[in-house]
């Protein structure tokens, strides 16, 4: 970028956006698809055949060739197929560009290529895409060429979604109705539309590509399956917010510049905690679009990473001793005309609103805590949460004491308290530097679910994790609480004092899930305990709660999954699981054998040699550190030998478990403790072997060499 360089010169120059559409299309059309577009609504081929004449020729003159439908199918990446604009050449050899509104709007796959979760078997192949033309077109541009990609849905022949879009969606249409059935019991005739918004807070790790590719483990897993870490780890916190080196800011650079030109609003970035992890994170839209756009960024970064000679890793939990990565997903909602649900407000009116919603996302995260948490699993997050860097496996809430006690207050038929009480000042002591107002609360980053002023931030969310699932539960639960709330206020002749007496039973019967305390500690999670709070360690223990009846009933009643869809994701979590931990163990077997046990045979055969050698040579010779050396690490080589044969035989028994969610279960309980105990010895014999023996880069190497 140059000095004179401006975000507003390529912010969003590769996106179809409204100011496209309004330029490119008839003013009776553009209205009609701007209405479709913010309030839903059936659209027609007429409408849809000139978008896409329109939409062809802005791609063709931007140099495009292609067009693609872009989805996010269940394997937690997107998908595209590539269709030429190609048309039948005239009698003249001339060529014809062609894009049809059907084109546009519907596309074909082969369904049963993709996680169905037995929805589609295979010999049923036809899957749809269709367009959702709430998410502006874009152009990828790579070594491919540049292709036209729509954002779109993806269902099943017989309409079940195979996707993770087509159900946010609906959680979106779901809180919406939701929202405004409380707002209009509450008085509240302006609003006519309330979006579910969202932000991903994006960490990952860059080290050098060289390095990356001399180790198969996370080439394979995007994780190390062996490794010790050096003598300098993240206790001193001196990477954190600490100066950018020039390499990783040229990437970071690139990243921002490639985001802004897909309309991307990336924000802020930084070194993160952990020695070569860094975060960046966007301002926050609508959650659909803030879901394409994450998918687009952990794209563009592993792109961009590869161009600049390193590896971008998105893994939850990529090295073992420091922190892990998340993904902390900021949800609120927000209405038309500008009311922020999850703001408090300042007139008693509004604070009173505010304490309602936050009593029924109270009352929502209580009564769904399985589920919640179930929506920020997979294999990498096991490896993250509980640790001190993310939060417990333990579903709780943050909101701060004042914000309890004020909600106690009002629990208890009490009137709120007035904002307009006196802010307590911060003073550094230095004179000339400004005094300014402390905030109402602290905040708790040991949290997984903490309020922070004005949106809550799910902290849960694994950094290689699609956001969907998060916002599509939190959408939901939130849309049945809201709906019991405003029945209630249906039903009654004193509204006001119907909203006391809600927040009161929504505090009695689910307070137990706040905790303004530190998440960390042994105390919390016998405390915990105590309150019948569910501690869910592994993903595969919370599986079952997507099938769970309180589950299938909330989803149904709103439209968001069938009782067929959730067991079918209830599968493919299950198999998902089983085939990243396979994968896993398959690779330390794979990196034992061929890798680490012939090189520790080597240098304990030099080690042995070397002593008979200096024995030989003077038999008075004092050897008894290379022999201590040598009886150490052949007593763990011993270990590490036994420890391999036991995970080789229990996967060749996990053969046998063919039921998805036994077999789960198999490797959470059986294969991955055999796989703690193989790389325990290994790691050991690292710490006592020089570093040209060791056939892998250290962690010194991946961590400190970028």
């Amino acid at each position: 970028m140059s000095k004179s360089f401006k975000i507003e010169d390529v912010f969003g120059n590769r996106v179809f956006g409204k100011n496209e559409m309004k330029e490119r299309l008839s003013k009776e059309t553009f209205k009609k698809l701007e209405k479709i577009m913010n309030s839903g609504g059936e659209l027609s081929y007429d409408i849809a055949d000139e978008v896409a004449a329109a939409m062809k020729d802005w791609a063709v003159e931007h140099g495009a060739t292609h067009f693609t439908h872009w989805f996010q199918p269940l394997t937690g990446v997107t998908a595209e197929k590539h269709v030429a604009f190609l048309g039948s050449p005239t009698s003249s050899n001339k060529i014809v560009y062609e894009f049809s509104g059907k084109e546009l709007v519907k596309g074909e796959l082969d369904a049963s290529s993709f996680p169905s979760g037995g929805l589609r078997a295979t010999f049923e192949a036809r899957g749809y895409t269709t367009w959702d033309c709430t998410s502006p077109a874009f152009l990828k541009e790579d070594a491919i060429g540049t292709i036209l990609c729509i954002p779109t849905a993806f269902c099943s022949y017989s309409g079940a979604a195979l996707d993770l879009k087509t159900p946010l969606l609906r959680s979106m249409e779901a809180i919406n109705a939701a929202s405004l059935r409380l707002l209009r019991a509450l008085g509240n005739t302006s609003s006519s539309r309330v979006t579910a918004m969202a932000g991903a807070e994006q960490e990952y790790f860059l080290i050098s590509k060289e390095n990356f590719l001399k180790r198969k483990d996370l080439v394979y897993t995007g994780r190390t399956l062996f490794g010790t870490m050096p003598a300098k780890d993240q206790d001193s916190a001196a990477h954190y917010s600490g100066t950018i080196n020039e390499r990783v800011g040229a990437f970071m650079k690139a990243v921002n510049l490639e985001l802004w030109r897909y309309g991307v609003p990336a924000k802020i970035q930084h070194n993160e905690v952990a020695p070569s992890q860094h975060e960046i994170c966007p301002v926050y839209l609508s959650a659909n679009i803030s879901t394409d756009h994450n998918q687009l960024t952990m794209e563009i970064m592993k792109k961009v990473a590869d161009r600049h000679g390193l590896a971008c890793i998105l893994h939850e939990k990529p090295f073992d001793g420091i922190n892990g990565s998340g993904k902390h997903n900021n949800w609120s909602l927000v209405t038309d005309d500008g009311i922020n649900l999850m703001h408090p407000g300042k007139s008693e009116e509004e604070r009173l609103r505010f304490l309602l919603v936050l009593s029924c996302i109270i009352s929502a995260i209580d009564s769904h805590a399985g589920l919640l948490r179930l929506s920020a699993s997979c294999v990498g997050n096991d490896y993250r949460l509980g640790g001190d860097e993310a939060p417990p496996a333990v579903i709780s809430m943050f909101i701060g004491e004042k914000l309890e006690k004020e909600l106690l207050a009002a629990a208890e038929n009490s009137r709120p308290v007035d904002e307009k009480e006196e802010k307590e000042q911060i003073s550094t002591g230095v004179s000339f530097l400004s005094s300014f107002n402390k905030d109402s609360s602290d905040r708790n980053r040991t949290s997984p679910f903490a309020f922070v002023g004005n949106r809550f931030e799910f902290r849960m969310v694994g950094s290689s994790d699609s956001i969907a699932s998060a916002n599509t539960v939190l959408n939901s639960i939130t849309a049945q609480a809201f709906n019991a709330a405003a029945q209630r206020l249906e039903d009654t002749y004193d509204v006001d004092a119907e909203i006391y007496n809600i927040i009161h039973d929504n505090i009695a019967e689910h307070g137990r899930v706040v905790f303004n305390g530190n998440g960390y500690s042994d105390e919390w999670h016998v405390e915990a305990e105590k309150r019948g709070l569910p501690n869910l360690t592994s993903a595969v223990d919370a599986i079952g709660f997507m099938t769970a009846p309180e589950s299938v009933e909330m989803f149904s009643e709103l439209g968001v999954f069938s009782e067929e869809e959730l067991a079918a994701r209830g599968e493919i979590r299950y198999e998902s699981f089983v085939r990243q931990l396979h994968i896993e163990a398959l690779s330390m077997v794979n990196i034992a054998q061929k890798q680490l046990i012939p090189a520790i045979v080597k240098h304990t055969r030099d080690l042995a040699l070397s002593i008979n050698a200096v024995k030989k040579a003077c038999e008075e010779a004092d050897t008894s550190v290379q022999e201590s050396a040598l009886k150490e690490i052949s007593a763990l080589l011993c270990e590490a030998g036994g420890a391999l044969s036991a995970l080789e035989n229990a996967l060749g028994d996990a053969d046998s478990v063919t039921d998805a969610k036994e077999k789960a279960f198999y490797f959470k309980d059986v294969i991955r403790p055999l796989m703690k105990e193989l790389r325990l010895p290994l790691d050991n014999i690292e710490k006592r072997m020089d570093k040209k023996s060791w056939p892998l880069p250290s962690y010194g190497d991946l961590l400190f060499d970028v």
